[in-house]
């Protein structure tokens, strides 16, 4: 028993170790390198990744983080495509998800910000930027898709125009 608790506490101490300290200055380093351009007021930096708008927005003491990119006016689309974003939240936008708010569709990634590593704020960066630039066709934030009923409402495609022989 008590070579079971010590190995525990080995265990425990080892993993402390290596668990990550995200902190805000961590963070707005990591979007500098990833990022076209930066500008920051308080605990919201905005940028650019490859010409898209992304925002993170951080609380220290609530230890959350969460990066967005605003993809559409909620006016501007019908219920199909809203209901193609939420087939998507639960198959092929993984760690990000669609959502709505103050009458604008989002791509949203939410973490702990003392628990993220630098690899899962880029991963994040890339996942906002690959959600909303999908949005309305393929829908998702990476190649990868959950199986299951991913069937969504295609948009009706354009008839092809004949071709003269």
């Amino acid at each position: 028993m008590r070579n079971t608790l010590v190995t525990f506490f080995l265990v425990l101490f080892a993993f402390s170790l290596s668990a990550q300290e995200m902190t805000p200055e961590k963070l707005l380093d990591i979007i500098e390198q990833e990022a076209d351009t930066v500008s920051i007021q308080g605990n919201t930096v905005h940028f650019l990744f490859n010409d898209a708008m992304l925002i993170c927005i951080y609380d220290e003491n609530a230890n959350r983080m969460r990066i967005i990119s605003p993809i559409v006016e909620r006016e501007k689309l019908g219920e199909e495509e809203l209901l193609n974003a939420l087939v998507a939240n639960f198959h092929s936008a993984l760690d990000v998800k669609y959502a709505l708010s103050d009458e604008i569709i989002w791509s949203v990634y939410t973490h702990p910000l003392r628990e993220l590593s630098e690899a899962q704020v880029v991963d994040a960066i890339q996942q906002v930027y690959a959600a909303a630039i999908t949005f309305g066709e393929s829908y998702s934030s990476t190649t990868m898709v959950f199986p299951g009923n991913t069937l969504k409402k295609e948009k009706p495609k354009p008839p092809k125009p004949l071709k003269k022989t």
